[in-house]
């Protein structure tokens, strides 16, 4: 299992923190703290959903437009809306942001110990397993860098 690259992507969205107030109404309505803030709640939401799931319940139900995307390895924009437990506040403040960061590295540290089984439920993709986590947090974190860097050269 390899992490190194979901690393790398919590390290970037700490370098954006203190452009957080940054925003560009033609790349995106929200600001950049709104992303990060977002990119990390997932982190942190899927993570605990793996240590909290029932290994026996898991479904080998990957659908199959969760396995075009990870062949592609990337998800388009403005195709889907944020869940309700992974939007962000109103007010997003900047210590809020470098707490969530703090639990995220300490969160993935947590993955290698999970059942290979532990499971999240996407809502499009379906059970996604402690093998295929890792992938999905990195490809999310990227999508929301990719649209916190046109904020900013845009």
């Amino acid at each position: 299992m390899n992490l190194i690259k979901l690393d790398l992507a919590i390290n970037n969205l700490e370098s954006h923190i203190d452009n957080h107030t940054f925003t560009n109404p033609k790349v995106s309505k929200s600001n950049i703290a709104w992303h990060i803030d977002h990119s990390l709640k997932v982190i942190n939401n899927v993570i605990v959903a793996l240590q909290k799931s029932n290994p026996s319940t898991f479904k080998n139900n990957f659908s199959f437009l969760g396995k075009t995307f990870f062949m592609l390895g990337f998800f388009p924009r403005g195709k889907a809306k944020a869940p309700k437990q992974v939007k962000p506040p109103e007010t997003i403040l900047k210590e809020d942001l470098i707490k969530q960061i703090q639990l995220a590295r300490t969160n993935i540290k947590s993955i290698p110990v999970l059942d290979k089984d532990a499971y999240f439920k996407h809502p499009l993709f379906g059970d996604i397993n402690k093998k295929r986590i890792p992938r999905f947090l990195q490809m999310h974190t990227n999508h929301h860098l990719k649209i916190i860097r046109d904020i900013k050269t845009k």
